[in-house]
């Protein structure tokens, strides 16, 4: 049984794909109130979640719905989170890069709309410097590689502490295995207004970190494996993209954002502050990324 399945809206229901780094679940419209027999037909659009303890596609679920009359939802959980496979590796930019191309590939026959958060933003950008026929348009939110323009957004923990075998399994357990500590994630480092925190959304976070082996992916995000310098790719983007901010995002501010968009104009066409929102502004306030992204859908 898919575990993560009960957070998704009604008439979503998953498949499977296999990748280079193992098989894929990803979320899309199965049953009524959908009209499934049109939906292979419908523009597609992909929703790609961030990074972090217990991160999942659960993260976009509360926008993409509002679509699924009008076109084709793709929601995957990335490799190593969600219900998809997670190898037990040292995870590296390029396997997130060669898979979220693949998915691409071998879901959808035209290019499509990617709507992606923070680091995979970012490693999505780079997809459409490297593979700009696959991409429509970007609708975007906090892109950063973490250590833009040289300056790295801070890893939690020191390397020796997370590379430390056994400890690095201990701070797993103690600080995304249980609800407690899922809460405080949220509302410590995600979150704006911790009364927007629901327990539907704890229940989603701590199910996706309770996946067996969902540690590795997690603490290569941690440790910082995945961190580049956005701001050396920005000025070779050329798909149309539209980025959303969190006012009140941690780690990765306004004012970061602003300067990645000022690398080029030309394919950032839209910035947007979303007031008293943290990191994921989808999650936080739904409504205001639906009626945003509506209107980037119509460019």
């Amino acid at each position: 049984m898919n575990i993560m399945l009960q957070f998704q809206p009604p008439g979503f229901g998953h498949k499977i794909i296999q990748t280079s780094l193992g098989a894929m679940v990803y979320y899309t419209q199965t049953a009524a109130p959908w009209c499934i027999t049109e939906t292979q037909n419908l523009p597609p659009v992909v929703f790609l979640h961030n990074f972090g303890g217990g991160a999942s596609a659960y993260e976009w679920s509360k926008v993409y719905s509002a679509f699924a009359a009008t076109h084709r939802i793709l929601a995957p959980d990335l490799i190593g989170w969600g219900e998809s496979f997670h190898p037990v590796r040292n995870y590296q930019i390029n396997d997130y890069i060669t898979i979220i191309a693949e998915f691409i590939q071998k879901t959808c026959q035209k290019p499509v709309t990617v709507v992606a958060s923070s680091l995979t933003a970012a490693l999505t950008i780079r997809l459409g410097i490297q593979q700009p026929q696959l991409l429509r348009s970007l609708f975007l939110s906090c892109p950063s590689g973490f250590d833009d323009f040289g300056q790295g957004s801070g890893r939690r923990l020191p390397l020796e502490v997370i590379n430390t075998a056994f400890l690095d399994s201990l701070i797993y357990k103690l600080g995304a295995e249980n609800e407690i500590a899922v809460r405080n994630f949220l509302h410590s480092f995600l979150f704006a207004k911790p009364a927007r925190i629901s327990s539907e959304i704890v229940q989603a976070y701590l199910a996706s970190a309770q996946q067996p082996n969902a540690k590795f992916a997690a603490l290569a995000f941690l440790r910082g494996d995945l961190y580049f310098d956005l701001s050396l790719y920005m000025r070779q983007l050329t798909i149309p993209t539209a980025i959303v901010w969190g006012e009140k995002a941690q780690f990765i501010n306004v004012k970061l954002g602003k300067r990645l968009a000022n690398l080029n104009p030309n394919a950032i066409r839209h910035f947007h502050v979303i007031p008293d929102t943290g990191v994921l502004p989808h999650l936080e306030t739904p409504e205001i990324i639906i009626g945003l992204l509506q209107q980037h859908l119509t460019i």
